[in-house]
């Protein structure tokens, strides 16, 4: 193991990799891109919409917009279990409350995805609107959400809206602290998640 000049203000530097494998890379940019078009997507005022008896089939970008979502769901799960499984991830020299920040962002972002895809299901279940999904697939009620305790705990509709703003935000964060790595700092941050520190 190699140290950074203070070790009291440094994180240890690891040898043993210094890029992510190509799967993690995949889905990390995968679900970047998946998230960005759903965000572009969600359609304003939707629950107004619904109330006054709109059918969301009749509309491209709520299909989508539901589609992606329930991909991002599947992704962020997939993700979650190959972090168990996976070769250990990349570690580099940095300031301590760079390294703090970093994993305190990260832990959002995790908390994020997984937390709107079930704010946005609450919504639907507890508001009676139906799932509708590209192929036709649709799913008109659900009862077990509906009756659950907490389908009336809060207006899960404007939750989901807050929470798609936020996960831009600490997005938009990740990305420009990346940049900052990259352009400023140049150490091997960014190219980690790209193709390789070394290659870059």
């Amino acid at each position: 193991m190699r140290f950074a000049i203070n070790e009291r203000n440094f994180v240890r530097q690891g040898t043993q990799q210094e890029h992510y494998d190509q799967l993690s890379r995949a889905l990390h940019w995968i679900t970047a891109l998946v998230v960005t078009i759903a965000f572009v997507l969600g359609p304003g005022g939707f629950g107004r919409l619904m109330r006054q008896g709109m059918d969301p089939a009749a509309r491209l970008d709520i299909v989508w917009h539901e589609s992606l979502g329930v991909l991002v769901l599947a992704l962020t799960v997939t993700r979650v279990i190959w972090a168990a499984l996976r070769p250990a991830a990349p570690r580099f020299a940095m300031a301590r409350w760079m390294c703090l920040a970093s994993q305190l962002v990260q832990g959002c972002l995790w908390f994020l995805l997984l937390a709107l895809p079930c704010t946005a299901f609450l919504a639907l279940g507890s508001e009676g609107h139906p799932l509708t999904l590209l192929n036709g697939f649709r799913i008109d009620q659900m009862p077990w959400i509906a009756k659950s305790p907490i389908a009336n705990l809060a207006d899960w509709g404007d939750v989901h809206g807050i929470l798609g703003d936020m996960l831009m935000w600490l997005a938009g964060l990740h990305a420009g602290a990346a940049i900052f790595h990259h352009a400023v700092l140049k150490d091997g941050v960014l190219a980690a998640m790209l193709k390789g520190r070394n290659a870059a």
